[in-house]
């Protein structure tokens, strides 16, 4: 049986140096905590080394903490509801942090797993409820920039995950990945909680809605694991990814049906009734397919194909860092205004330009030539994150922020799956059909073949060499490929954008707002 709210007059926002000081320590641990899901990529080599497993064993460390954070983050609203906000908050960020540690001290693969199967799921409702903290005690006039503040430390540190988890296995070892988050993450507890532990949000405790947690588990959790363990198993030519994709389609739409007419549902898709939640998670999710692909398959060419390390292959990621953490606060300050379709149109025209000038690159690019389009890149990043948070927010009430951003976090993270996945496959499958298409040309017979044969020696070493120059070109090929059908993909987001209605207006600054 639900309990009524806590009836008290809203405190007066935060100003100075107490929000400047709740800023940086939400900012931080939201920082680390999605680090967390690319810091590992490039130390698995590491991890399955030292575990004594093998690399494709050790990408459980990846995927067990995706699976797990999936699962939580649709939760979000429910569990800020039940035990308040700011309690909610710190309990996750302890969580992690302890988990953190736990994963830091493994000595085995399933003791690992297991640790970031429980990080997953115990930080899985932070980046959700440190939108929510930031929006409900900033004034008015600067919540615009608290969401640009946010937007930036969310997608500024998957980009810089990569190359801080080189840095660190490489310099130290594979445990300080884990490590680097105790410190970052005790400060952002203990300032959290002396500023806002009087500023709790209102509490309405509801019985356990166990079915639709049940659906939703099993649901996502299978949806889950088929997409991350769908490539290496050659999808559903496999009966374990078939069965998981029936499961999560079957438990998944019983779950919809079940949370629009239970009387307390654990995930508030009402939601979804609203236009412009609906446009802006729709359009987001979609661009994180093309914006998330071209992440994916970006380094993997350098490194396969370019012979980058991973290191190498992180700097020549880093350069769209840049521009985005600049316009980003200059974006936010100016969100009201600005038409935020204009500024999502224009985004989504950068995107599919720079798609397009990497589809023309060849194997032999250079590193500064790589370097300019990533560069360029940047400045569509926050004009795409910001503006489209701020329309699926618009017109929510305070005590609905953290469902709409735990349900569109899902959402995203569920694109970033989905993306991963088919990018890679479309990479290799089209580097098959080059491949084919390049080797129908060399043949014996040929003269222009004999004369690479010849000058290369004449003999079997001859055609290795002839056999690697052509699965190089094929996969430049491939890869130019996902580029081409990433930037079509941009250019086709563009009409939906504008299905959008404003006013967007400041985000919870609707009745009851601070």
């Amino acid at each position: 049986m639900a309990t009524t709210p806590q009836d008290s007059a809203p405190l007066p926002p935060l100003h100075g140096a107490p929000l400047a000081l709740l800023t940086v320590a939400i900012a931080f641990a939201t920082f680390m905590e999605v680090l967390d899901i690319t810091i590992v990529n490039v130390s698995v080599p590491h991890i399955a080394g030292s575990l004594g497993v093998s690399p494709q064993e050790g990408t459980w460390a990846i995927s067990s903490y995706s699976l797990a954070s999936a699962i939580m983050q649709p939760l979000s609203g429910w569990i800020g509801r039940q035990f308040g906000e700011v309690r909610a908050f710190c309990m996750s960020a302890f969580l992690f942090v302890l988990m953190s540690m736990l994963c830091g001290f493994a000595t085995s693969m399933p003791m690992l797993v297991i640790g970031r199967l429980l990080q997953g799921a115990g930080s899985g409702p932070m980046v959700a409820l440190s939108l929510s903290l930031l929006l409900n005690n900033y004034p008015n006039e600067k919540k615009g920039l608290a969401l640009a503040l946010w937007a930036m430390t969310v997608v500024v540190a998957p980009i810089f995950g990569p190359i801080l988890g080189g840095y660190l296995t490489d310099n130290y070892s594979w445990p300080w990945i884990f490590y680097i988050n105790a410190p970052v993450g005790l400060l952002a507890v203990i300032v959290t909680w002396y500023l806002l532990r009087r500023r709790e949000s209102k509490i309405v405790k509801t019985p356990i809605d166990k079915v639709g947690l049940a659906l939703l588990v099993i649901g996502v959790g299978c949806l889950q694991f088929m997409l991350d363990n769908g490539n290496d198993k050659d999808w559903f030519s496999s009966p374990l990814i078939t069965t998981l994709a029936i499961i999560a389609v079957v438990c998944l739409t019983f779950l919809i049906a079940w949370e629009l007419t239970d009387k307390h549902p654990i995930v508030d898709l009402s939601l979804f009734r609203k236009r412009n939640f609906v446009i802006g998670v729709s359009v987001m999710s979609f661009g994180m397919v093309g914006f998330f692909g071209i992440n994916v398959v970006y380094p993997l060419w350098l490194q396969v194909v370019l012979g980058y390390t991973a290191s190498w292959a992180g700097l020549a990621t880093a350069p769209v860092g840049v521009l985005a953490f600049l316009l980003s606060p200059l974006i936010g300050r100016n969100i009201d205004r600005l038409e935020l379709r204009s500024v999502v149109t224009f985004a989504f025209i950068v995107f599919a330009a720079t798609s397009y000038w990497f589809s023309l690159f060849p194997d032999n690019a250079s590193f500064n030539q790589l370097l300019w389009p990533r560069f360029i890149m940047g400045m569509a990043i926050p004009a795409f994150f910001i503006p489209l948070n701020q329309v699926f927010l618009s017109g929510l009430k305070p005590h609905e922020i953290a469902s709409a951003s735990g349900l569109a976090n899902f959402c995203r993270t569920i694109a970033a799956s989905i993306s991963t996945a088919v990018t890679v496959t479309m990479w290799q499958h089209r580097g098959d059909y080059h491949h084919a298409v390049l080797a129908e040309h060399i043949t014996g017979t040929s003269a222009a073949t004999q004369s690479w044969v010849q000058g290369l020696g004449g003999d079997a070493r001859a055609w290795q060499v002839i056999e690697d120059l052509i699965a190089q070109q094929s996969l430049t090929l491939a890869v130019n490929d996902v580029f081409w059908a990433c930037a079509i993909l941009f250019v086709l987001m563009i009409p939906l954008v504008w299905l959008a209605r404003p006013p967007f207006g400041n985000v919870a600054a609707g009745p009851g707002a601070h």
